[in-house]
């Protein structure tokens, strides 16, 4: 049992922790989400559409241990414990920068990241995780699914060979699906909504704000991209069986605050500016959001598994 002297310096860390939390809100609110100057680096990436969800925008406060530090479309977020700071997802190799200096901007010390999350193991979210690794030492935890994905950097099948490389890390922990992780008295929940890719993890966990304890939901993703195959020789074994479990687990989840991997998916970037504005309730407090998204989300699934099978049963017959 810890000492009493022990637990009032565990109430002087977390009342510290919420008087930050309280300055970072006003400074994050005042500065707003406003684009930042384009670094030169960021300039010079090659593909459009990645440059396009890679804008800088100022870091803020969302609610609670909560933060974002990610980009104008490609997320990446913070979370304060007592015992360090956990981020999930690294974005493109090119927002690593950003994340570094948004975690700054905030107060907080880039040597006090612990855990680094991921969501899935594709460029434009693992892209930065070898970089962000190296700068804080913290430990990344990965399904089992996306784990030999990450290790690769994006090679090893499952759709992945598509698309750009990334620069390899290791997982230092495999997560299993329904496991805890816990630093400073915040628990991340991984949730494994494979189909995206073999390992996709949706994380989840609950966050205290103003006297009410908030569950919070971060989607992995659960869009089928343009090149994988469902049915006829499927980008992986069993993709469309893990596609339809995916969205019987998300649709069980209770969420109170909808997050993702992309800022699109939960309107992110209106609801920053509704919450600099001052709007209240917090916009980002969207339970009918979430549902909203599975639905349209299950719904562009089967259009697009119905589509294969009208091209299946409309194929001539081999030989």
């Amino acid at each position: 049992m810890p000492s009493s002297g022990s637990r009032a310096a565990d109430r002087g860390r977390r009342r510290s922790l919420r008087l930050r939390a309280a300055a970072l809100a006003g400074a994050a609110l005042l500065a707003g989400t406003a684009q930042l100057t384009t670094p030169p680096a960021l300039a010079a990436q090659a593909d459009p559409a990645a440059r396009a969800s890679n804008q800088p925008v100022a870091p803020f406060h969302i609610l609670g241990n909560l933060y974002y530090v990610g980009a104008s479309d490609v997320t990446s977020f913070l979370i304060a414990t007592e015992r360090g700071l956990i981020v999930l997802d690294g974005g493109f190799v090119e927002t690593a920068p950003q994340i570094r200096d948004n975690i700054a901007r905030l107060g907080f010390k880039l040597r006090d990241v612990k855990l680094l999350l991921n969501s899935h193991a594709h460029y434009d979210h693992a892209g930065g995780l070898a970089q962000l690794a190296a700068w804080t030492g913290a430990r990344l935890l990965a399904s089992a699914g996306d784990a030999p994905l990450l290790a690769a950097g994006g090679r090893g099948g499952a759709g992945s060979d598509e698309l750009p490389s990334f620069p390899p890390i290791k997982a230092a922990r495999v997560v299993g699906d329904g496991e805890a992780v816990t630093l400073g008295g915040t628990t991340m929940v991984a949730h494994l909504t494979a189909g995206h890719t073999p390992g996709c993890t949706t994380w989840t966990t609950r966050v205290r704000d103003g006297g009410r304890t908030y569950d919070v939901v971060f989607l992995c993703s659960t869009s089928v991209l343009p090149d994988y195959r469902l049915l006829d020789r499927p980008t992986y074994p069993g993709i469309a069986a893990d596609y339809e479990r995916s969205f019987r687990t998300l649709a069980a989840l209770p969420c109170d605050v909808f997050l993702g991997s992309h800022a699109s998916f939960f309107d992110g970037a209106a609801k920053a500016d509704r919450l600099r504005a001052g709007a209240s309730p917090n916009p980002f407090v969207d339970p009918d959001g979430y549902r909203a998204f599975l639905v349209r989300a299950e719904a562009a699934y089967r259009e697009r598994l119905a589509a294969e099978r009208a091209r299946l049963a409309a194929a001539p017959p081999p030989g």
